[in-house]
């Protein structure tokens, strides 16, 4: 595993992919088949990992925290970047700083908490949870009124955070006011597209970002990594056409649910068996899955 500090050319060497977790029928992590996916991701050309939300990290338990970071340690090859996630709560995220301290990972991803928060107390507990972990973490806006771009700011210019995954969907992504005042307030080369293929053009091309993550890099890591050749290229063309392709299956987990989708899309592809999804969430219906494997073996072909 690659320890080294993330700086703005990292952000841009890889696209960051954001895979499932894959669990056996008893809930507990799998090292075997969690080995799979990391190396098809290594195979097609990533070499930057974070384990968020379509990992579930929202509801992982603290007893399994250090043994899914060492499987994960463990298993990613030399060159490659892991990142994992605390939160969301933020007493969970204070006693998976003290497990986090244990390791060297580079950083850690504070996931986002929608409800019983407030900006000033959000930015307060970024700031406690990085003392207590003793690193900049990688700040992760998903949601309007979870911070605001001046809060993004102080926590990057007090050294509180590495770098920024911004991830709030709007119908039109070039029409983003918040994004906007976001680049305007921190280096875009230290912000990341976190919303895939889809605004990955725009907001590289009319935004400025780094670059972008993905979850559907993990059925076709090549051609994300493509894509993003041809972005920093300003190859639009081929960027569309790639986009494109990516397109059905990120439609089907706009309908269904990104997480759960992309869960059934791995074990579908053949990639790795995933497992059943962990609760608070279900795993999708037979019609459903029938759906997203046809979504996601087609999108493998392109890989």
């Amino acid at each position: 595993m690659n320890t080294n500090a993330i700086t703005p050319g990292m952000l841009a060497s890889s696209v960051i992919a954001v895979p499932p977790l894959a669990r056996d029928a008893e809930l507990k992590i799998c090292a075997t088949e969690n080995a799979k996916v990391i190396r098809h991701l290594e195979d097609g050309g990533i070499r930057t990992l974070l384990y968020g939300g379509n990992a579930v990290f929202h509801h992982i338990a603290l007893a399994e925290y250090a043994d899914t970071l060492a499987m994960l340690r463990d298993n990613a090859g030399a060159e490659t970047t892991v990142i994992p996630s605390v939160g969301p709560a933020f007493g969970t995220s204070l006693d998976q700083a003290a497990v986090l301290r244990d390791f060297d990972f580079p950083t850690a991803m504070v996931l986002p908490a929608r409800d019983i928060a407030t900006p000033e107390g959000v930015a307060t507990g970024i700031r406690k949870f990085a003392e207590a972990y003793g690193k900049p973490i990688v700040l992760y806006i998903k949601f309007e009124g979870y911070l605001e771009p001046e809060h993004a700011r102080a926590l990057m210019d007090d050294g509180v955070v590495n770098w920024i995954k911004y991830a709030i969907v709007r119908n039109d992504p070039a029409q983003d006011d918040y994004l906007r005042q976001l680049v305007d307030c921190v280096d875009p080369q230290r912000i990341v597209s976190g919303i895939g293929e889809q605004p990955a053009i725009v907001h590289l091309r009319d935004f400025g970002v780094q670059g972008f993550t993905s979850g559907c890099v993990c059925i076709a890591p090549s051609l994300s990594m493509k894509m993003l050749a041809a972005l920093k290229a300003g190859d639009y063309e081929t960027c569309e056409t790639i986009r494109q392709t990516f397109e059905p299956l990120e439609n089907l987990r706009n309908a269904i649910n990104p997480i759960r989708v992309l869960h059934t899309a791995v074990a579908e592809a053949g990639i790795a068996d995933t497992g059943p999804i962990l609760p608070l969430l279900n795993d999708v219906s037979e019609n459903e899955r029938a759906n997203i494997a046809d979504a996601a073996k087609t999108l493998l072909v392109h890989n």
